[in-house]
């Protein structure tokens, strides 16, 4: 009697990926659709020799999107959304491998593998003058407002130039790279008036100024290693007459009167005149026209 005996696969072994737990780093400025874990790399084995299907999720809230895997037959994990170091920096990924489909009533074995995605911040932003105002909620462009300053007419200044709200200082944004920034003056200064430290951002003076028109100068800051990566602020000089004499008040004493119950805001008048308001007056003698 010859028996012919088959053994059947029973599907008792849970698929198994070469690594359990990745790290994974990605450049801020990668660009979307490319593979940012090959699918060697995350492919899960059987020995039932099921076919495997795979799926995605991420655990932190506000980073899903960013990433998803080829197809439910491949693992493959591809950007699928351009990134912002300024949203966030890492990001966690669960890979899970089952020998049934997801929706299916037979019993099923799965796997799982934890991903870890570290963004890496890029040089993509130019130079930002400060003091700056964020103009949006992501805090990725920050407005500067125009430096003023002021100089004496045929007077040159031996040092740097006070400016408001502050010194020209610009910095990289990108503030893991911070790149080095250099400073220069690029409109407004026809004569060759004024200098800025390519360094510092200080501002001085070469020769003084012959006239009261005033300047408005465009300084320009560049980083040293991308020259497409610069930033323009406006810095307008005053160039005023040179101040010899202080202010002073024309009587030392000035008394006034001022009625009881009157409402707020209200005139206080001259003590002994109570038609004529009280006067304060102070005279500059470098402007005896005024």
């Amino acid at each position: 009697l010859e028996i012919l005996v088959t053994i059947l696969n029973e599907n008792d072994n849970s698929p198994v990926f070469k690594q359990t737990n990745l790290t994974q780093v990605v450049p801020e400025d990668t660009k979307v659709n490319s593979t940012i874990i090959a699918r060697e790399e995350l492919t899960a084995s059987d020995a039932d020799l099921d076919t495997i299907f795979y799926e995605l999720t991420t655990i932190e809230q506000g980073t899903e999107g960013y990433f998803a895997i080829k197809g439910v037959y491949n693992p493959e994990i591809y950007l699928s959304r351009a990134l912002d170091y300024d949203k966030f920096k890492l990001t966690t990924l669960l890979l899970y491998a089952r020998d049934r489909p997801v929706d299916s009533s037979d019993a099923t074995n799965t796997a799982t593998a934890t991903i870890n995605i570290l963004i890496e911040q890029s040089d993509t932003k130019p130079p930002w003058f400060l003091p700056c105002t964020f103009i949006n909620t992501d805090n990725n462009i920050c407005i500067s407002s125009p430096y003023t300053g002021r100089v004496n007419i045929s007077e040159v200044s031996t040092e740097p130039l006070i400016l408001e709200p502050g010194p020209i200082h610009a910095i990289d944004p990108d503030y893991t790279i911070n790149e080095r920034i250099v400073y220069s003056i690029v409109g407004g200064d026809t004569d060759k008036v004024f200098s800025v430290d390519a360094d510092t951002g200080n501002l001085t003076m070469n020769k003084a100024a012959t006239s009261l028109d005033g300047f408005l100068l465009q300084v320009m800051a560049t980083q040293v290693n991308n020259i497409q990566k610069y930033s323009v602020a406006s810095v307008e000089i005053k160039v005023i007459n040179k101040s010899e004499h202080p202010p002073y008040f024309e009587n030392k004493i000035y008394s006034g009167t001022v009625f009881v119950g009157v409402a707020l805001r209200s005139f206080v008048f001259q003590a002994g005149d109570p038609s004529s308001p009280l006067m304060i007056t102070a005279m500059d003698d470098d402007f005896p026209d005024v």
